[in-house]
């Protein structure tokens, strides 16, 4: 069980670290994306919350203050949840159905991470 426990760990751990890579390698198309939706000062927005996952990512894998780690993701994840993936004000189907799928995972994974300083804090 430890086994998978440390590949989940690594697996989640580098899912933040993309994302939070990713804020940075698509800064262009990210601010753009949040300038659409309506965030003040997107391009500082887009890079606040790149290193906000970054740091996040990283405390996560080297297990190093997982708990201020843990909450950082999580100030990310419900934010961006109400703010961005704010389903219940898109009248297209599909697309209010996609933004659905990211504000159920988002508030997944923000009580996901809020779990780990008990399991690997």
């Amino acid at each position: 069980m430890e086994t998978l426990a440390a590949v989940g760990q690594v697996v989640l751990s580098l899912y933040f670290l993309y994302n939070g890579a990713n804020h940075f390698l698509n800064f262009r198309g990210l601010s753009a994306y949040a300038a659409a939706k309506g965030v003040p000062a997107p391009g500082a927005a887009v890079a606040v919350s790149g290193l906000m996952l970054l740091a996040g990512g990283l405390a996560l894998l080297l297990e190093y203050q997982v708990a201020a780690g843990a909450v950082i993701l999580a100030l990310f994840l419900v934010p961006t949840a109400f703010f961005i993936h704010n389903f219940w004000a898109v009248e297209d189907a599909a697309a209010r159905g996609g933004e659905l799928a990211h504000f159920l995972k988002n508030i997944a994974l923000a009580s996901a991470v809020l779990q780990l300083p008990q399991v690997i804090g």
